[in-house]
């Protein structure tokens, strides 16, 4: 059994694929986000997405490889923000397309079309509700607030492109 398992490891390498097998390879697993767009009648919608184009990157000789995402845009500014317990905002757009990623506590967004997502630690949210238009009740964009008893902790960075209508997961 052990001469079948050498055996096995050696015409692995020879067919060049070192020392791990191809059932042992790690493969990278996709991880979601939401993403606040505008549909073509001016509304906002959440709709989760994932990031899943990764790409193998090694970060030196005899170190596994990870797996990234390059994402397209260019950020233009970082912001770290904090929010009271009890807070909660009024109506508004997204100042500029944005990620906004919890370091601390948890918050809600609520967009035009009633759906409202709960986030925390390891969510990430991408902001693109400019252009929305006001409804019935006036709202425009999204509504957001703490959640629990304690203050909230939100990284946002900001991004230097146009939204485009209509296009809910634009990392697809």
């Amino acid at each position: 059994m052990r001469s079948l398992r050498i055996m096995t490891l050696a015409l692995a390498f020879a067919a060049g694929a070192g020392s791990i097998t191809a059932a042992q390879s790690p493969v990278p697993q996709p991880h979601s986000y939401w993403h606040v767009w505008v549909d073509g009648a001016g509304t906002t919608h959440q709709t989760k997405c994932d990031f899943r184009d990764f790409s193998p990157l090694s970060l030196g000789k005899g170190v596994e490889p990870i797996f990234i995402d390059r994402l397209p845009e260019t950020p233009v500014h970082v912001v770290i923000a904090q929010f009271p317990k009890g807070w909660v905002g009024q109506w508004h757009e997204n100042p500029a397309p944005q990620w906004i990623i919890p370091l601390s506590g948890r918050w809600f967004v609520e967009t035009m079309d009633g759906h409202r997502v709960e986030m925390g630690p390891g969510d990430a949210s991408l902001g693109e509700d400019q252009g929305s238009k006001p409804n019935a009740a006036g709202h425009v964009g999204h509504l957001s607030g703490t959640l629990g008893d304690a203050p909230i902790t939100l990284m946002f960075v900001q991004l230097d492109h146009k939204v485009t209508l209509d296009d809910a997961c634009w990392n697809k």
